[in-house]
């Protein structure tokens, strides 16, 4: 049985291991690569027209998915479309997600999500206002300001980062895998971004939740283990 009763000091000696230096590195460096890719785009051309505002890859990737548009993909799309949107997106999922941490006194959790959460928010907006790119013409919903990077495929990302870091499981990884991918894959089929702005999106998501999650390894893992230590066996 764990003794310990500070989090810090109840993680595993990896956990109590990992600096800021590393995770910092390589959350950053995918947070860069987004933003250069960003670069790229706008490189590309002027953001007047979608063709200006579109890679090679980008316009090939649409030709092909939209060979298999129709009824049963499309519900399937506008679920995950409604489930990264709006009111759903801002404030039910994350309600809920904070009130199962809460009951599971999981706080340094809810801290950690909430933190990677806003700042995944805050950033995909400032970026889609920097870049200003024009999304694909055929969009078959609604849509803000701004192509890249992708909020839904961004959210998507850095919740399933989050779960995966606060729940190593295999199958918390497989599943946020699926959601992410699913998410991206959606969003290119309904017209809403192009496959790079959900390739930015990804980076985005993944490498701001694990910039945040860096100083807070340790404390993390113990809170975790804490609590299962003190479930009946």
């Amino acid at each position: 049985m764990v003794s310990a009763r500070h989090p810090e000091h109840a993680a595993i000696p990896r956990a109590q291991r990992v600096t800021r230096r590393w995770p910092l590195i390589s959350g950053l460096g995918a947070v860069a690569l987004s933003l250069g890719l960003g670069v790229l785009v706008l490189l590309r051309g002027t953001a007047d027209t979608a063709d200006a505002a579109s890679l090679a890859i980008d316009r090939s990737w649409l030709a092909w998915i939209d060979r298999f548009r129709g009824p049963a993909l499309d519900s399937a799309a506008l679920v995950l479309n409604y489930l990264g949107f709006g009111l759903t997106a801002s404030l039910l999922i994350p309600a809920l997600i904070v009130a199962v941490l809460l009951l599971a006194r999981r706080f340094w959790a809810v801290g950690f999500y909430l933190a990677a959460t806003m700042l995944t928010g805050g950033a995909v907006q400032v970026i889609k206002r920097l870049f200003a790119r024009t999304r694909p013409q055929d969009i078959l919903v609604t849509v803000d300001f701004g192509s890249f990077p992708s909020g839904h495929v961004a959210n998507a990302a850095a919740m399933a980062t989050i779960f995966v870091l606060l729940f190593p499981r295999w199958w918390v990884g497989a599943l946020g895998a699926a959601y992410t991918l699913a998410m991206m894959i959606s969003r290119t089929y309904l017209g809403a971004h192009w496959l790079t702005d959900t390739i930015g999106a990804l980076l985005l998501g993944t490498g701001i939740a694990v910039v945040v999650w860096a100083p807070l390894a340790a404390k993390l893992d113990g809170e975790y283990r804490l609590r299962a230590d003190r479930r009946p066996h």
